[in-house]
């Protein structure tokens, strides 16, 4: 069991789904819930309903650490920031957004995820266990694109681990972190990016408001439309999205 953690967690979800889609599908109450694949159908039905539940606990961390949503989140924060809008677009807006950015950017991964493990568990053709060895190499694979080999190197040699032959070779708790510190510095790297326009209006206003003398006139009041409207000019949301989900591909 204990190898197998990181693959668990990548597959969480994937889990969740393997477990109850028999039951919803018949319409069959929790109390009923037999799943047929072996190692899981002796397992009593509330036991199955506390593996559920736990599971499903790991859903959230998997769903920001392990997808295209972080980098999308820093950059929208950034975004925010750099324009000086405060709560405009609001949190909801920005993380609705995110989520369905992240549920487009990741739809070939989780099509091929539900072709190999999912639906093959549900009709009873493989274990949970062979399930999870058929969904973590589209997983690992998405993240592997998108991770530094410096990161990478980090976490195999803190794990302690052979030098791997192949990038398959590598298990999910070395590829998971490292793809997370990845994500992390791409995003701040496309915020930088994305201040510096806004940052250059801001030093224009307030170089020319300090030479007019109007000290006690904010610079922020002056300088946000000017932003606002430069954004709205460019088309920035389309930009923005575009070169979001491109870095993807």
């Amino acid at each position: 069991m204990i190898p197998r953690v990181g693959r668990a967690l990548a597959l969480g979800l994937l889990l969740v789904l393997t477990l109850a889609a028999p039951a919803f599908a018949q319409g069959t109450p929790p109390s009923s819930l037999d799943v047929n694949v072996q190692g899981v159908g002796t397992v009593s039905a509330p036991l199955q309903v506390v593996m559920l539940l736990t599971l499903l606990t790991f859903v959230p961390a998997a769903l920001v650490i392990m997808t295209s949503f972080t980098r999308i989140a820093i950059v929208f924060h950034f975004l925010r920031q750099a324009l000086g809008t405060q709560e405009m677009p609001s949190n909801q807006i920005l993380i609705g957004l995110t989520l369905f950015l992240t549920a487009f950017i990741m739809a070939p991964v989780a099509e091929r995820i539900n072709e190999l493990a999912v639906q093959p568990a549900i009709n009873g053709q493989i274990t949970i266990t062979e399930a999870l060895d058929r969904g973590a190499p589209p997983l690992r694979s998405f993240m592997l694109r998108q991770t530094h080999e410096t990161d990478l190197a980090l976490f195999v040699e803190l794990s302690r681990l052979p030098q791997p032959s192949t990038p398959d070779d590598l298990p999910m708790r070395v590829v998971i972190p490292a793809f997370a510190i990845s994500e992390l510095k791409t995003g701040f790297q496309m915020g930088f990016f994305l201040f510096v326009p806004f940052l250059i209006i801001d030093l224009i206003v307030s170089t020319t408001l300090l030479s007019m003398g109007m000290l006690q006139l904010p610079p922020a009041m002056i300088s946000l439309p000017f932003k606002v409207l430069l954004f709205v000019l460019i088309d920035g949301w389309n930009l923005l999205v575009a070169s979001l989900v491109r870095s993807f591909v």
